[in-house]
């Protein structure tokens, strides 16, 4: 069953965002991925564990924390 994540990530750019964007849709388990740069959170729909979440967005280099 797909469950809903939410993440704060530090981004100051779209570039940011889009980096954030596109490793977590290559992440399996990753349904739907939501990202407001305002706000600097990321929304992650699917099945992929939390732990596999946060290490992915770690590799765009970027502060994360789960909310």
């Amino acid at each position: 069953m797909a469950e809903t994540q939410k993440f704060k990530v530090e981004m100051t750019c779209s570039g940011c965002s889009g980096a954030v964007n596109r490793v977590l849709k290559k992440l399996a388990g990753v349904e739907e991925v939501d990202i407001s740069l305002e706000d600097q959170t990321v929304v992650v729909k699917g099945t992929a564990s939390q732990e596999d979440i946060l290490t992915a967005i770690k590799k765009t280099g970027k502060a994360v924390s789960p909310l």
